[in-house]
């Protein structure tokens, strides 16, 4: 009798079109949309870090939580309160360029947007700008675009390129090939120009090289920015202008200026480009309105059933915030509900967790579990920066990170992807989830947009923790049609980073359960795992790794 249930069992599995081996039937589909569903309602106004629908939101997923199994991460307490500074700046911003008596003005929104680094509502900057070709030091590269005099730089407005400096035929891997390091982000430009004692930055925007447009350069960096709280006397460098223009304001400055744009671009390719003097003058009065304010990053944890292994953790992350209210689109709607990015997100980790804690004692994973849900990613991973300074639980027990940022709701697929997973013993793990599910593991599919690098398991990355984020696939075993098709096809254009991104009834709640299923898979394969992961001696961050160990 028991091997004809196990055969009725098995033939149940294959007829619903599931591997045998897989967990689906451990999540709730239902539970799983209706969570997104409620996280990305209007009256969580988007979840912008601070607004009243903020810590509406942060209470229920606290919540659900606690519904789900889920233990209190910071003793008593489901939140880690992370101290911010909001800057909203007045849209009536004008940016003016000059040289000598030819003076031009650019509108806020259109041509530029802006935010400051100082933590004060009022700040002006009236400063010569150098173009910095792409702003990089990169020794690992022999490449410096700051081995000038620092007469060049410091005190200055620095003009600067996204993204990385081109590979070339001679040297096809240079900063990566096609794939996008560090060097070539945003957030590592303003950094470094600080370092350097820049009075600020003008990044210089195109749909190609940020893989986006410049409506969600507009929506994302023109409405409210924070940034995490200095203490009184840090001696962290800022930036007191931190801004993006449009490629066709950066060609009428370089114009203004008498200079070839063009020209402009290809020395800074090469690595004998030195600091170019523009002659033009930048003067902004950035009056903004600021705050400070309290939003968590909201944290949980399930105990390991190993008691030699249950002081070690593997750590989820998918963050929790959004953008807000903020500008309108063309209906009206000013509220950025976040569904796609990254409700769905949180609904499949809570998911997960709900999982394991319904498991059996003898099924429950060895290491323990730990939840994070960073605040303010929008924003620069603020919140899993403050956590990876500020740990909870001791990074050196952290044998890796599984982030989720989006969820699949189109369909089932055929195939995912684990990025960073070749960077450390994680990606075994990953491959082994992979060929259980008969799925491709497929590798970064649009490394030149730097995905590795934008979402909340890079702090952790950065310091030395073995992290993986996962992503869906876009091999789908139905072909998409209708409204998918439409959403999937164009997101980036649309959708991402609009108040277009809401939830929906077509929702495929079988392609979450799915996705959300191949996390828990590679969480429980690292829970159990004899070793502690590593990433690889020939990784960029195995020195933060052996520091982190220390060894």
């Amino acid at each position: 009798m028991k091997k004809i249930l196990l055969f009725v069992v098995a033939m149940s599995v294959m007829a619903a079109g599931l591997p045998a081996q897989t967990m689906e039937g451990r999540f709730d589909g239902a539970k799983m949309r209706e969570r997104v569903k409620r996280l990305s309602a209007d009256d969580f106004e988007g979840r912008g870090p601070g607004n009243a629908g903020s810590k509406k939101a942060a209470d229920y997923i606290a919540a659900q939580m606690k519904a789900a199994g889920i233990k209190p991460g910071n003793g008593k307490s489901y939140f880690q309160n992370v101290k911010l500074v909001g800057v909203k700046v007045d849209p009536a911003t004008q940016l003016t360029v000059s040289r000598g008596s030819n003076t031009r003005n650019f509108k806020f929104g259109d041509d530029f947007v802006a935010t400051t680094g100082a933590q004060r509502s009022n700040v002006s900057v009236d400063a010569d700008v150098v173009f910095m070709g792409y702003g990089v030091d990169a020794p690992l590269y022999k490449w410096n675009d700051y081995s000038g005099p620092a007469e060049d730089y410091r005190g200055k407005v620095l003009m600067i390129m996204v993204n990385d400096p081109p590979a070339t035929a001679e040297e096809p891997n240079l900063f990566g090939g096609k794939a996008l390091t560090y060097y070539g982000r945003w957030t590592y430009k303003y950094e470094e120009a600080a370092r350097r004692g820049a009075a600020g930055v003008i990044l210089i925007h195109t749909n190609e090289s940020a893989g986006y447009g410049w409506n969600v350069v507009r929506t994302s960096f023109g409405g409210p920015r924070s940034e995490i709280l200095r203490a009184p006397g840090s001696k962290t460098p800022y930036l007191d202008l931190m801004s993006w223009v449009t490629n066709d304001t950066a060609a009428a400055m370089m114009e203004q200026a008498g200079v070839d744009f063009e020209g402009l671009r290809k020395k800074a390719a090469t690595r004998d480009f030195r600091p170019v003097k523009t002659g033009l003058r930048v003067k902004i009065d950035l009056n903004a309105e600021t705050s400070t304010f309290d939003s968590p990053n909201i944290v949980g944890k399930i105990e390991g059933s190993d008691k030699a292994l249950r002081d070690q953790y593997v750590l989820y992350t998918a963050h929790w915030d959004h953008l807000g209210i903020g500008e309108p689109d063309a209906t009206g709607d000013r509220i950025y509900n976040g569904a796609y990015d990254n409700a769905s997100g949180v609904s499949a980790v809570i998911g997960i967790g709900e999982a394991i804690a319904k498991m059996k004692k003898a099924e429950r994973p060895k290491r323990s579990i730990y939840f994070l849900f960073p605040a303010a990613e929008e924003q620069g991973l603020l919140g899993a920066e403050f956590f990876a300074q500020n740990p909870l639980i001791p990074l050196n027990k952290i044998a890796g990170n599984v982030n989720i940022d989006g969820v699949n709701f189109f369909g089932r697929t055929k195939d995912f992807s684990a990025l960073g997973s070749e960077r450390s013993t994680l990606g075994a793990f990953v491959q082994e989830v992979a060929t259980e599910r008969t799925m491709t593991l497929e590798g970064d599919m649009r490394p030149e947009q730097g995905f590795f690098f934008r979402s909340d398991h890079f702090p952790f990355a950065k310091v030395g923790v073995p992290a993986v984020s996962l992503r869906h696939g876009d091999d789908f075993v139905k072909p998409l049609e209708g409204t998918a098709l439409e959403f999937f096809s164009n997101y980036t254009a649309k959708y991402y980073h609009q108040p277009s991104d809401q939830y929906y009834d077509w929702w495929d709640a079988a392609a979450m359960v799915q996705n959300a299923e191949l996390g828990l898979a590679i969480g429980l394969k690292i829970a159990n795992a004899a070793a502690m992961p590593r990433y690889l001696e020939t990784d960029e961050f195995a020195d933060a790794d052996k520091k982190r160990m220390g060894k």
